[in-house]
């Protein structure tokens, strides 16, 4: 069944689908298609921030991916959440927001990528912020996404601050600011109390426009190639799109790769083992996978102020209702208010470590039966900081299962192969413990819950790492963008696939290197600038 031709189809309707789709129809001459495989995320789960604890471990809106078994990790099989809703992993995430230092983006444009430096990638950032805090030469005031900073309300987080200043680390007024290094407060995609999702915040406007559709529970099974042109999409359930310009791919770091390859386009042999015809040999789809891992170092707490106390079923209702109904109180944010970048070796120009603190055990903290959360169990009350190498040197792969549209891929993160990552992370644990044992927090410092006094050597803590180290979700790098010489690049400096004209790839997956924190910020930017490149050529 054929429908009419757009003149831009965009595949994903997540931190990038979501900006690309709203920025390219505020040209009224585009006809624009936002195709989502999931469903809007509406309602008090996906709008209390602290909802994220639930939905991270939940079925909801959640394609529910497993790694497979990681070497490093004692075989263990990670989970990685990804989100399936308009907004997608918006939809779902802790909604931390931060770009990365600049230097990440510099080592883009000296690597051959043209445009992608720090100066020439900040107004892009600038662009999508409304910000009403730091250096207005550098933070956004005007743009449609929320970018606030939560106010403490709860004494550990000032003690966490007051405890990394007593262990010798400065303090930073602002993470994405021009002096990241230390401990400071975090900013957030929430307004009034609310998740501003990309989707709330670019898509309930742009989705007025005549000249813009959305369409839900539309899964692509593979673009539509003729003549090594992208000419439209094929649907699971047989549905042909056209696009007479345009197919954007923007389904992230492991949608689409695995889009590509079901398309034809990869790396041969794979391709042929499934039985998928080659329309382009591409061996660097699905190559280059990166991901930031972390550990938690735990302690119990001597007094009854951490968020445990919200495993109360009448609490948690109280909490969620509060939060729903007026934007305030312990469900209004995400409890990651307060976290550190610093440096694991003094002599390091940069920080290349990054801690978040949580005043409680868990982030689920709030339980909600019948749903398909899995809840972890009851430790008592206690809060933890995690820490994750900002700039990791391991790499992995993604590669196809099967043939088939509905079976997920196989991912291979190949988390700690590189031993400088063993290594950093090690001194990470050693930098949370010198942290808390700071006199700040002497009157809330219970027990080590985990690594746990017994751990101290360098083989112990590697071996409780390899049990314990967990992903940050945010996964990148498997379609990456690359001069013309490179052979294993993906895309060219402006997104385009390699040897097939009208097809652009624009999300995580682009990213040569990872930035060095939280991935959704950076994938907004990059799919600002791309509505920017998609113009500037259907002009």
């Amino acid at each position: 069944m054929a429908e009419r031709e757009n003149d831009v189809i965009i595949v994903g309707a997540g931190a990038a689908g979501a900006v690309i789709a709203a920025r390219l129809s505020e040209d009224p001459r585009l006809r624009v298609l936002l195709l989502e495989a999931g469903r809007a995320a509406r309602g008090p789960l996906f709008s209390v921030p602290l909802m994220t604890g639930v939905l991270l471990r939940s079925r909801i809106a959640n394609w529910g991916y497993i790694t497979e078994p990681e070497p490093q990790l004692d075989n263990r099989r990670l989970s990685w959440p990804r989100g399936r809703a308009l907004g997608g992993s918006t939809a779902i995430n802790g909604m931390v927001y931060a770009r990365g230092l600049p230097g990440d983006f510099d080592a883009w444009a000296q690597r051959g990528l043209p445009g992608w430096s720090h100066a020439e990638v900040l107004p892009y950032f600038r662009r999508s912020e409304a910000c009403q805090h730091g250096d207005p030469a550098l933070r956004g005031r005007d743009g449609p996404l929320a970018v606030t900073r939560p106010r403490w309300e709860n004494p550990l987080f000032a003690a966490w601050m007051d405890a990394a200043v007593q262990a010798g680390h400065p303090v930073t007024e602002d993470f994405n600011g021009a002096d990241t290094e230390g401990a400071g407060a975090q900013d957030f995609t929430i307004a009034s109390g609310r998740r501003a999702s990309t989707s709330r915040a670019f898509l309930d406007t742009a989705e007025r426009r005549p000249n813009l559709t959305v369409r839900t529970g539309a899964q692509v099974a593979r673009v539509i190639i003729e003549g090594q042109r992208a000419v439209g999409v094929a649907l699971l359930d047989g549905t042909v799109l056209r696009a007479a310009r345009e197919v954007v791919l923007a389904g992230g770091a492991i949608n689409s790769p695995q889009l590509l390859m079901l398309s034809g386009i990869g790396p041969a042999d794979q391709l042929a083992r499934n039985g998928i015809a080659v329309v382009a040999d591409l061996p660097g789809v699905g190559a280059n996978l990166q991901d930031h891992l972390l550990i938690r170092v735990e302690h119990a707490c001597r007094e009854d102020v951490t968020l445990d106390r919200l495993r109360r079923p009448d609490r948690a209702a109280l909490a969620v209702l509060r939060a729903w109904a007026f934007g305030t109180g312990p469900a209004a944010t995400f409890p990651l208010l307060v976290g550190g970048q610093f440096r694991s070796d003094p002599a390091l120009d940069t920080p290349d470590l990054k801690a978040n603190f949580l005043p409680g055990l868990s982030s689920a903290t709030m339980p909600i039966p019948f749903i398909g959360m899995r809840m972890p169990p009851e430790r008592g009350r206690g809060f933890f900081a995690n820490i994750f190498q900002m700039r990791p040197e391991s790499r992995g792969r993604l590669e196809l299962a099967s043939a088939d549209p509905r079976a997920h891929p196989r991912l291979m993160p190949n988390y700690l192969s590189s031993m400088t990552d063993r290594v950093v992370l090690r001194r990470g644990v050693a930098l949370l413990r010198d942290i808390f044992l700071q006199p700040a927090f002497d009157r809330l410092r219970g027990e080590e819950l985990s690594p746990g006094p017994d751990v101290r050597s360098d083989s112990d803590v590697d071996a409780w790492i390899r049990r314990t180290a967990d992903t940050v979700y945010h996964p990148v790098g498997t379609c990456r963008m690359g001069p013309a010489h490179d052979r294993m690049a993906v895309l060219d400096p402006a997104l385009r696939v390699r040897g097939i004209a009208g097809l652009r790839v624009a999300d995580a997956s682009v990213m040569p290197a990872i930035t060095s924190c939280n991935t959704m910020a950076p994938t907004i930017m990059i799919a600002e600038r791309a509505a920017d490149l998609i113009k500037a050529e259907t002009a």
